[in-house]
């Protein structure tokens, strides 16, 4: 029956190694097949291999993709507000230990993906330019006979402001990126940011180009979670740091049961009341629940090639931060 078994394997062909060996386990390639027809059992095969989830509800993965970008085309607008709102402000906390387990030097390139709103880009900014400040005071101390023109051009050079780091923000959300964009100009940031549209599945860079990729509270949200990650390990130079910052598995039961309570109750109707949409909240909630758990993940980032894989659970587990190298 070697037949059957090769028409089988050639049904996966093209599909990335680690998803086809899962889907060869859950299908259960074997010597021998049950008597349906051989067309019917392949069409089976491919409907299974093709679908997905989006939140509770099983879709294609084509539908998917569409689902997913109107939910973030709606939210778009009152995504910044909403996240202070259902986190109570606790996120803004998340994302500034993002930055200081991230400490990046002046020079650092980082690529911000799913960062359409801005707020790691902005706080990654922030941070290098702090550092900068903080160098060149220190080399001007030790250059007493510089006079005050000299020193007035040093701390004038804006593009220098930054020590030559720079981030890159990719969304594939054309509405996120907006709202990014706005912001920046809002709060006066324009040296050293730039905004590029673009799939995390397939990002438009090109190899070992980024000192760090982040990517936070955007990875659930892709369809091959496999294929993001083995991109995010292509474009990281050799020794580059890949960051993720997501939702994850709670591991106190007495706060799980809260916050399965907040996050069903409590959050859609949040959704409905400031941004008049009850059922993109509900998919957000449902997608952090079918995420994999902090040890599951490790394995898949393991899987797309990083080494020195770690992670750190913030809050009881409600979110963790994954670390890992490209060596």
């Amino acid at each position: 029956m070697a037949a059957p078994r090769n028409l089988a394997l050639w049904n996966y062909c093209g599909r990335r190694w680690s998803r086809a060996m899962r889907g060869c386990q859950q299908l259960g390639l074997r010597s021998s097949w049950p008597g349906a027809s051989l067309s019917a059992r392949l069409l089976s095969q491919e409907k299974r291999a093709t679908e997905t989830h989006f939140g509770f509800e099983t879709v294609s993965e084509e539908e998917k993709g569409g689902k997913v970008y109107q939910v973030f085309e709606s939210v778009a607008k009152k995504y910044d507000v909403m996240n202070d709102m259902m986190s109570l402000g606790i996120h803004r906390l998340w994302k500034d230990l993002l930055l200081w387990k991230m400490r990046p030097l002046p020079g650092t390139q980082l690529l911000d993906v799913a960062g359409g709103t801005g707020d790691i880009a902005f706080r990654f900014l922030n941070y290098v330019q702090s550092q900068h400040q903080r160098k060149q005071k220190r080399q001007l101390r030790a250059q007493q006979s510089l006079s005050w023109e000299e020193i007035a051009k040093e701390y004038q050079n804006e593009e220098d402001s930054l020590g030559g780091s720079h981030v890159m923000v990719c969304d594939i959300n054309k509405e996120m990126l907006k709202v990014g964009k706005q912001k920046a100009l809002a709060q006066g940031y324009r040296a050293g940011l730039a905004w590029v549209l673009g799939d995390a599945e397939e990002l438009p860079f090109d190899d070992d180009k980024f000192d760090i990729y982040t990517i936070a509270f955007g990875i659930r949200n892709v369809t091959h979670i496999d294929q993001a990650l083995q991109e995010a390990h292509r474009v990281l130079k050799p020794g580059g740091r890949f960051l993720c910052l997501e939702f994850s598995q709670v591991n106190n039961p007495l706060i799980s049961r809260l916050y399965d309570l907040y996050s069903f109750q409590v959050i859609p109707v949040l959704g409905e009341v400031i941004a008049g949409d009850w059922k993109s909240y509900q998919y957000l909630v449902e997608s952090i629940r079918r995420f994999p758990s902090q040890e599951e993940f490790k394995e898949m980032i393991e899987d797309a090639g990083f080494h020195k894989v770690t992670y750190e659970s913030l809050t009881s587990g409600i979110v963790a931060i994954h670390s890992a190298f490209k060596l």
